[in-house]
């Protein structure tokens, strides 16, 4: 039988964090949902000392919402150095992460730069952790479809794209959570890679939206320059189960 454990869930009312909270709960550890919403702040690292105390794990999914580089940068740094610190003191065994796929080589993108320094901030640390680097969320298609479309039609990079479902993400979260530190990166994207153009469209047209989706290799990703495989692992990854067609029909 597994050990039951305690695992702070920082961001823990978020997409993945709630996911990922219900996880460990069905399973029997004890999940303890960190948010400003409940006086646990960890870029101020308002109640961290507290709630880390006596935890096994941490997973910070924590997010900030913002197009200013410095402003995430210093979010994301920060927030990763108080979450550290106050581990480190505690003696919890293990930092997770939530990053993105290839964040390193996307930085000229605002919220890539955060996410970079968020990684860099923890690698840093003496404390033991794993950096979960995830694909795009299915979650996000509208968002994306939304951004690049102009006058009725949707023009995307020219890029490849694997996107992975939000419940894939968190179990990922969970399993790297309760086993042992990497002290490194794991990548993780969906069960399918194709062109961002066919996804986008694939998407639309589930939602009865049959706008023109094309490509074009003079797009950026939101800031950043793009070649084919910028949102993509180029190596070996942990691979999620839902498919975009699954997921459209849930």
């Amino acid at each position: 039988m597994t050990q039951m454990k305690k695992v702070v869930v920082i961001g823990g009312t978020g997409l993945i964090g709630s996911k990922a909270v219900k996880m460990l709960q069905d399973a029997g550890h004890e999940a303890v949902v960190a948010s400003s919403r409940n006086g646990i702040n960890a870029y101020t690292g308002e109640g961290l000392e507290d709630t880390v105390t006596g935890a096994d794990a941490v997973i910070d999914v924590s997010n900030m919402m913002s197009f200013d580089k410095d402003a995430l940068v210093d979010f994301f740094a920060t927030s990763s150095r108080n979450l550290t610190g106050a581990e480190q003191t505690a003696g919890v065994r293990h930092h997770v992460v939530l990053s993105i796929v290839n964040a390193d080589g996307l930085a000229a993108n605002p919220y890539m730069a955060g996410k970079l320094a968020q990684e860099e901030t923890v690698a840093a640390s003496s404390q033991a952790y794993t950096i979960v680097r995830a694909t795009q969320f299915h979650e996000f298609l509208e968002t994306l479809a939304g951004a690049y479309a102009t006058d009725g039609k949707v023009k995307v990079p020219d890029i490849d794209f694997q996107p992975i479902a939000a419940a894939d993400v968190a179990g990922a979260l969970v399993a790297v959570a309760l086993g042992e530190p990497k002290n490194g990166t794991i990548d993780l994207a969906g069960p399918g890679r194709g062109s961002f153009e066919s996804f986008v469209r694939t998407y639309l047209e589930a939602k009865g939206d049959h706008s023109p989706v094309s490509s074009d290799a003079a797009v950026d990703y939101f800031g950043a320059p793009v070649v084919t495989g910028s949102l993509v692992p180029g190596g070996d990854y942990i691979e999620g189960r839902i498919t975009i067609a699954e997921w459209l029909q849930a």
